[in-house]
């Protein structure tokens, strides 16, 4: 399954988070690792929204016509190509 940059940059902070010893500067390293991760995933479903927004508008460039069910498609592209995390 395919990633986007966001869903990246997540995977990467976690990482870095697991690696982090329990000495007091860890300990503050990871409180601001958190603290990225959580804008991360705001930004995630920010990016979401953007990639079934553009995968509607690829399909009316294709003369498709969107009703309800075409929500639905965008939403199933998403998770087909990048999964259900966000």
């Amino acid at each position: 399954m395919k990633q986007t940059a966001i869903q990246q940059a997540i995977a990467m902070v976690r990482s870095r988070m697991e690696s982090m010893d329990e000495t007091l500067m860890g300990k503050h390293t990871i409180h601001n690792l958190q603290q990225i991760e959580r804008l991360l995933y705001e930004l995630l479903n920010e990016e979401k929204d953007q990639i079934k927004e553009a995968y509607k508008d690829g399909s009316r460039d294709l003369e498709i016509q969107y009703s309800d069910v075409g929500e639905i498609n965008s939403e199933e592209y998403y998770n087909e190509t990048y999964g259900k995390d966000a």
